[in-house]
């Protein structure tokens, strides 16, 4: 084709690769200023009687519809054109300058946990967008994801599209199809038997990590002859944190996984960023400043605390949280440390003389605001694909303590009543936890405007979860303020997020 001008327009300029499914092409466009390039992909149908010719006609006009929904992502390359001549068919997309993430994945090369997770986390991002479409892209891998010019992560080629140079239709109109769509090393069984999940998409996005930490191919990964799960752990230098994410992403049973992008995101956000140790320490010494000058007397004893000797707080647990318990065995523990300089102390759990201090949180560009504790770690988040803003997570309380609380602000555009809200909530909570039980949502109030209050319990995976969530709409936006706790500690919380709630403001 090189040479040619498809539709009259797309001047073909070079070929660039050969698949299974069909040719792809770099162009440009002759009827654009400065005749920006594009990729041209040519698929040829495997058969080319009637019946697969107008199946495939029907498919590859609906897929093209799918993409040109998906190009509306500043992370996907938009659909230009698509177009039927000569009984094939051409799809013709965004050129996305930039490398792939092949480049990045040397093999043998070890790369750091901060990098894999957060190249994780852009890449979910993505295809949060992707499956909140009912779309599942079914051949994630690193060359079908671009480093474009900017950094951003961008996906290309997805599979869907693919059916149509593999499908066979019969005389009474059924359609099969010839192969899996995917590829080897990246697809999990149930897609090699043609019964792709959203989770698919998450292991193939599990696998790029594991390759990323270990250097190693996937096809090359060993894998255990009882469990036929991967075995990796050994070859790279990874937290135990990341390395269970990633086991539950490439989990050998599909439904044992993330069932979606979107849950396998949230996962990653909640680890615990590198930066969470010094604000905790620094909201104990600043919780050490607010006590009295002569610091805790018991039985008339004076005990010296000094800001030097803190460390990361040891929390007891739910059974012991009065603070009067705790503050006598903070200062018996200070009293057996003071030879090694030891003080262990938690801001959750301050005498009277110390409340809680709340600081402000305010995103001008939406126009919101909400109080929340100092103890209290903020996290930015800015997900333009679940409207997620900023999280706020409550200290870690022992070392047994698998789910830290915490409280979400999200922004989503919208469009439709509150009670359409409230089914749209459901819809989601029911896709990413499992047996979710959902209280029948009541009226209240958010920022001074009528609102919806869901209560509502599940499991994500590994944790039996209960959630608070408060929603109200202004304008073509909702506003969504989500309280999430492990089940048994729900209540321990419940007076500090009541009270962020009644402090937030739409302005």
């Amino acid at each position: 084709m090189q040479s040619q001008k498809l539709g009259g327009r797309y001047q073909i300029l070079k070929y660039l690769g050969e698949g299974t499914f069909g040719v792809t092409f770099v162009a440009e466009d002759m009827q654009r200023p400065n005749n920006p390039k594009c990729v041209v992909k040519q698929f040829k149908p495997k058969a080319t009687d009637p019946y697969t010719l107008g199946e495939a006609q029907r498919l590859f006009q609906q897929e093209a519809e799918m993409l040109e929904k998906l190009g509306k992502h500043d992370q996907i390359p938009s659909l230009l054109a698509h177009l039927n001549e000569n009984q094939e068919f051409y799809l013709v997309q965004e050129f996305i300058e930039g490398d792939d993430l092949t480049v990045e994945l040397p093999k043998g090369k070890q790369l750091s946990e901060a990098y894999v997770t957060e190249t994780l986390q852009h890449i979910l991002e993505v295809l949060a967008f992707v499956h909140q479409h009912q779309i599942i892209h079914r051949d994630i891998k690193p060359s079908n994801i671009r480093r474009r010019k900017d950094g951003k992560i961008v996906l290309i080629d997805f599979g869907a599209v693919k059916q149509i140079t593999t499908q066979v239709v019969n005389s009474q109109g059924q359609t099969s199809f010839t192969v899996a769509i995917g590829t080897p090393g990246y697809m999990p069984t149930e897609q090699r038997t043609c019964n792709p999940q959203f989770s698919s998409d998450v292991y193939a996005v599990g696998m790029i990590g594991i390759q990323a930490l270990t250097g190693i191919p996937p096809e090359n990964f060993q894998k255990d002859c009882e469990t036929c799960e991967i075995s990796w752990r050994n070859d790279a230098q990874v937290s135990q944190e990341l390395a269970d994410i990633l086991d539950k992403m490439v989990c050998y049973d599909f439904r044992q996984r993330y069932q979606s992008a979107r849950v396998a995101l949230q996962a990653l956000e909640a680890l615990p960023h590198e930066g969470t140790k010094v604000h905790n320490q620094t909201s104990a010494l600043q919780a050490l400043e607010a006590l009295p000058p002569s610091g805790i007397e018991i039985h008339n004893q004076i005990t010296a605390i000094s800001q030097s000797s803190i460390v990361n707080p040891t929390i007891p647990t739910e059974h012991s949280r009065s603070p009067w318990k705790f503050i006598i065995g903070s200062a018996i523990s200070a009293v057996l440390a003071t030879s090694i300089g030891i003080w262990y102390y938690s801001p959750f759990f301050k005498p009277s003389s110390a409340p809680e201090n709340f600081l402000t949180y305010e995103n001008s560009s939406v126009g919101i605001k909400m109080k929340y504790p100092q103890s209290w770690e903020r996290r930015d988040l800015d997900n333009l694909i679940t409207g997620e803003l900023v999280a706020f997570v409550s200290l870690k309380q022992s070392d047994a303590d698998k789910f830290q609380e915490k409280l979400t602000i999200s922004v989503e555009d919208f469009s439709g009543t509150l009670e359409d809200f409230s089914d749209t909530s459901t819809r989601d909570i029911n896709s990413y936890l499992v047996k979710a039980q959902i209280k029948k949502p009541s009226e209240t109030t958010l920022a001074n405007k009528l609102a919806y209050k869901l209560i509502y319990t599940g499991h994500d995976g590994e944790n039996n979860l209960k959630s608070m969530q408060f929603f109200t709409l202004r304008g073509d936006k909702a506003y969504v303020i989500t309280y999430t706790a492990a089940r048994d500690s729900y209540n321990d919380f419940m007076q500090t997020a009541e009270t962020m709630i009644k402090s937030f403001e739409i302005q």
